[in-house]
């Protein structure tokens, strides 16, 4: 078949491409300062004979392999680390640093599986550049900057994005999780949560630890909001509903012996539904403006959205006809149905933006008989490194081939098995 004569240099290539992961693992960079990150991913594209953009949101970057009449089909991967201090143990374990958006000096890990994503993309990238003698149409590879949080594939839009490259007919994505490595995880409709990250100011009037009379406690009052918060889900939300809300950081006062203006709370909201999301969203500025009221406050309280990215939701005909494509690639008894994850990504802003489909999948990527026996036992959640721990360490064969091959076939079955016409439809083409 077509796409194993795509896939034949695989074996030829894998030692180049571990060593490009570990060297990405080894020099992480953070959200929009992946300039490093970004030239390598440039070099290569350049090399494979892509047409190639870079600069885009800052340190996007974009190639471009225009091969004759067919659909255009967008691959992604994200590639900025974390401000995390790795404790993997590895061998080529970064001891990096860089700079946060607070200008604050941080450890930089690759600890969510990004530098893997990249290699992943890369590999690809250049065997159906060998291997487009299989295919007609046009890919589109999009190394994107500032996903964990910085809203990267939103920039990459607004910045011209399309202007570039044309407007896609698909767009596929795929992430690194802990899960057995071999294993490809897929899931009709929503997959991962929306996430929502509001900054919320609390003004009391502040004055001595040893007069509370005098005052209108901020402490006090984040303590009644924080509480109360937690109500949202248990009391406002249908048990067959979900979400999730985290008061991650609270900050109020100085000392000990006095009494603070105002307090500062960071909360995230995850939800799966859209219609959920916005009842989470208005539970929460409704209790955070009544308890401030009951309070006395001075002021009314402020609540500002820092961060937002959208519910990623696969086309569930995009996904299954891709489904069948990951079965008879790899076998049914590896290509199995994703969980909801509560995690977050903004993927979809490519598909969304386009107004096309989208299709995003799991890879597994740690020790198969490691995960399997934790599963067993009820030790996963326990034992096993999850994303964005200092311990997330995949290991490397068989995951860069398996996530190679996955964007491949993906690729290679929207455009369908040659040129030919004889040969019939892609098995995902629109017009099937």
């Amino acid at each position: 078949m077509t796409l194993e004569r795509v896939l034949a240099p695989l074996d030829v290539a894998l030692p180049e491409l571990e060593a490009l992961y570990i060297d990405l693992h080894r020099h992480p960079e953070l959200s929009f300062a992946e300039t490093r990150t970004a030239a390598e991913l440039a070099r290569r594209l350049e090399r494979d004979g892509y047409e190639v953009h870079t600069g885009i949101a800052g340190t996007g970057v974009l190639g471009v392999l225009r091969n004759g009449e067919g659909p255009a089909v967008l691959l992604r991967a994200d590639i900025d680390a974390l401000p995390v201090e790795e404790k993997t143990g590895l061998s080529y374990a970064s001891t990096a640093r860089g700079t946060d958006e607070h200008g604050k000096d941080v450890p930089v890990m690759h600890a969510c599986g990004h530098d893997m994503h990249a290699t992943w993309l890369s590999g690809a990238a250049a065997l159906l550049a060998k291997g487009r003698d299989t295919w007609s149409g046009t890919l589109q590879v999009v190394f994107q900057p500032g996903e964990e949080g910085a809203g990267g594939a939103a920039r990459m839009v607004r910045d011209g994005l399309f202007d570039r490259a044309g407007t896609p007919d698909v767009v596929f994505g795929q992430h690194l999780v802990p899960g057995p490595a071999g294993w490809v995880l897929t899931r009709p409709g929503v997959i991962m949560a929306a996430t929502d990250t509001l900054r919320i100011t609390l003004h009391g009037r502040g004055g001595h630890g040893s007069r509370p009379e005098t005052t209108v406690d901020p402490a006090v009052l984040a303590a009644s909001v924080v509480l109360k918060l937690q109500t949202i889900v248990s009391r406002e939300i249908a048990a067959t509903d979900s979400a999730v809300v985290t008061v991650g950081s609270l900050h109020v006062g100085t000392a000990s012996n006095v009494i603070a203006d105002d307090a500062v709370l960071e909360v995230n909201v995850r939800s799966f539904d859209q219609a959920v999301r916005e009842r989470v969203l208005a539970a929460v500025e409704r209790i955070v403006h009544g308890e401030a009221a009951t309070a006395g406050a001075p002021k009314p309280p402020e609540i500002v959205r820092s961060g937002s990215y959208p519910i990623t939701e696969n086309d569930e005909a995009a996904n299954d006809s891709l489904t069948e494509v990951f079965r008879g690639h790899f076998g049914a008894d590896v290509v199995l149905p994703a969980p909801l994850v509560t995690g977050s990504e903004d993927f979809s802003e490519f598909g969304r933006a386009a107004g096309v489909p989208s299709v995003f999948w799991l890879v597994g990527g740690f020790d198969p008989q490691t995960v399997i026996t934790a599963m067993t036992e009820g030790r996963f959640e326990r034992d096993i490194p999850s994303n964005h721990s200092p311990r997330f360490a995949p290991v490397l064969h068989p995951t860069l081939r398996t996530g190679i091959e996955t964007l491949v076939a993906a690729a290679h079955s929207y455009w369908g098995e040659a040129p030919n016409p004889s040969q019939g439809a892609s098995p995902l083409d629109p017009q099937r």
